[in-house]
């Protein structure tokens, strides 16, 4: 097949919308495009409609999001609940809230795609060859949004290719979370066999390599450790030629901007994502940005303070403030002195060489997902590249990005995000702050090996499993478990359970990762409810989260029930 994004440049993407539609319960399509699956192309093109709606604000384009909803991050505002997840995070959603029905509606739209191919496809006279591998991406694609519908919903109703569109067929009752997980098991087993082993330079497209990782990912959910283990082992050893790349940081910049790594080795399925003006088909960094960034972005969502301290020292030694300083206070430490005119620093914090070496001598990875105090960010500003320093400044004074400064839209003292961020323009790949090019990693490689971890872990093997931890810290220099010091031994299952859980917190941070991560390990509440909104200097800029049990399953979408009296609602909406 030929490479997605290359195709998409030619393909209006408005277009493929009108290809299948989504099972809407208020009104079913008048106007559907009619396609003629005995050509080739047309299956194709109907193909990448199913790949295209994982670009959804409801699917993946916006998942970062959902880092406001953990203990990594925060959410500003909930003005846009596609993108901010606000009242989700804070725990005061109720179940008509826009997160809630955003997830539903996006995902069923892609099911809907798959189904009306895999239908068409079954009496289509393209070849056998052709047939097989298309109906095997169909059903790879519904499996993953099945896949997800399970972890926000739980049981969901089951519409797959028999579904004629008649409106009596669209109020049914929800199937269990066992039936749904056997229905997504089943066509990734088809996938497993007849997708092709690898996809090129094309990470957007299926693959047998994906396909053992996520149903090892469906596996290891559900705590068939053995199963699991067989899938990610199968990645590992199958060759398909997955490895770590060799910079971190570059997995989140485009390919074609100086290091830029996102279509590479270690990114076994992703979003494929375009910038430029001709074709706008990208990654929505509008609300992720800060104001130094292409477009003046609106940082609405931030990284917490809790993420911050969990980046171990560069000798592995857990963080601890009074390692590095002592009997000086945050303002003390952090806050910069400008001029009159609130432009230019005139006076550092003391410690401030100080303070740019501890965060130097920190986990690398914390550099490459947080914008740290005193340390540069490659902005845009007055339509050109500009080095922005971010500053904390006393008085109240808050810097601009005209004159070389970092700038929060909210004028608070928070950390930012840079995993993901624009740099400069992207080399001139990006005109609108909601297209970036940056392609959104489904699965890395990395996940695999720390799962296959944890399966190890959770089978008795400890020693496995630390081997394979230690690959992923491997790669940004940080020492291996068991390596020397006391602070690195890890033996007992609840040792390395723990170092497990502490390596996908960093390095999966902003990757829509932990929050599945907290709700299987039963510990969403505990990591979440209570935490206070603070700045960098520990004062409170914001709200409390109260989250509760029941988020571990989203609210089924009220509107959806409305409609459907036949669905059923999750414990406690």
């Amino acid at each position: 097949m030929k490479n997605m994004k290359r195709y998409l440049l030619g393909i209006c993407a408005c277009s493929l919308l009108t290809m299948t539609s989504c099972y809407d319960l208020e009104q079913l399509p008048q106007d559907a495009v009619v396609i003629d699956f005995n050509e080739p192309q047309k299956a194709y093109e109907s193909l990448i409609g199913v790949y295209q709606s994982l670009n959804s604000s409801g699917v993946y384009n916006g998942l970062y999001s959902l880092e406001s909803v953990t203990d990594l991050g925060w959410s500003t505002n909930g003005w846009w609940p596609a993108y901010d997840k606000y009242n989700v995070g804070m725990g005061i959603a109720n179940a008509y809230y826009g997160s809630f029905s955003d997830a539903w509606t996006g995902q069923y739209e892609g099911i809907a795609r798959a189904n009306n191919i895999i239908a068409n496809l079954e009496n289509s006279t393209i070849s056998e060859g052709i047939r097989i591998q298309y109906t095997a991406e169909a059903r790879f694609l519904r499996a993953l949004l099945y896949n997800n519908l399970l972890n926000y919903f739980g049981g969901v109703p089951i519409y797959d290719e028999t579904f004629t569109g008649d409106a009596s067929e669209m109020k049914k009752p929800r199937n269990t979370a066992d039936e749904v997980r056997k229905f997504v098991l089943d066509d990734l087993a088809y996938a497993c066999e007849n997708l092709p082993k690898t996809r090129g330079d094309s990470v957007g497209l299926a693959s047998e390599g994906a396909a053992y990782a996520l149903r090892g990912k469906v596996y290891l959910y559900n705590k068939e450790y053995e199963k699991a283990k067989a899938d990610f082992l199968q990645v590992v050893n199958g060759g398909y030629g997955y490895i770590l790349n060799s910079s971190y940081a570059s997995l989140f910049r485009p390919a074609g901007f100086e290091d830029g790594a996102d279509n590479c080795k270690e990114i076994i399925f992703a979003v494929e994502n375009m910038g430029g003006s001709a074709t706008p088909y990208g990654l929505n960094v509008q609300f992720l940005g800060n104001r130094a960034s292409y477009g003046s972005c609106i940082n609405t969502n931030v990284a917490s303070q809790e993420l911050v301290n969990m980046y171990e020292c560069t000798d592995g030694k857990p963080y601890d403030r009074d390692d590095f300083f002592k009997n000086i206070s945050d303002e003390d430490l952090y806050q910069s002195i400008f001029d009159e005119n609130g432009q230019k620093v005139v006076t550092y914090p003391p410690e401030v060489e100080k303070l740019k070496a501890m965060y130097a001598q920190r986990d690398p990875r914390m550099d490459a997902t947080v914008i740290l105090p005193y340390t540069i960010y490659r902005g845009w500003a007055n339509n050109e590249a500009i080095d922005c320093e971010m500053v904390l400044a006393k008085d109240g004074y808050f810097s601009y990005e005209g004159n070389g400064y970092v700038r929060n839209a909210y004028n608070q003292d928070t950390y930012l995000w840079r995993k993901f961020v624009q740099e400069y323009d992207w080399g001139g790949t990006i005109s609108d702050r909601a297209h970036s090019p940056v392609n959104w990693p489904v699965i890395r490689y990395a996940d695999v090996l720390l799962m296959l971890a944890e399966c190890y872990n959770q089978t008795g093997d400890q020693a496995s499993a630390v081997s394979y931890i230690n690959q992923v810290r491997a790669r940004v220099n940080m020492p291996g478990l068991n390596s020397g010091p006391a602070w690195l031994q890890a033996s007992t299952q609840d040792q390395v359970f723990e170092r497990i859980k502490h390596e996908r917190a960093v390095e999966f941070a902003l990757e829509g990762i932990r929050f599945f991560d907290l709700q299987r390990w039963g510990e969403l509440v505990e990591k979440t409810n209570g935490m206070k909104q603070t700045d960098i200097m520990g004062r409170l800029v914001g709200g409390v989260k109260t989250i509760d049990s029941k988020y571990n399953l989203w609210a089924i979408p009220g509107s959806e029930i409305d409609l459907n009296k036949s669905l059923e609602q999750n414990t406690g909406w």
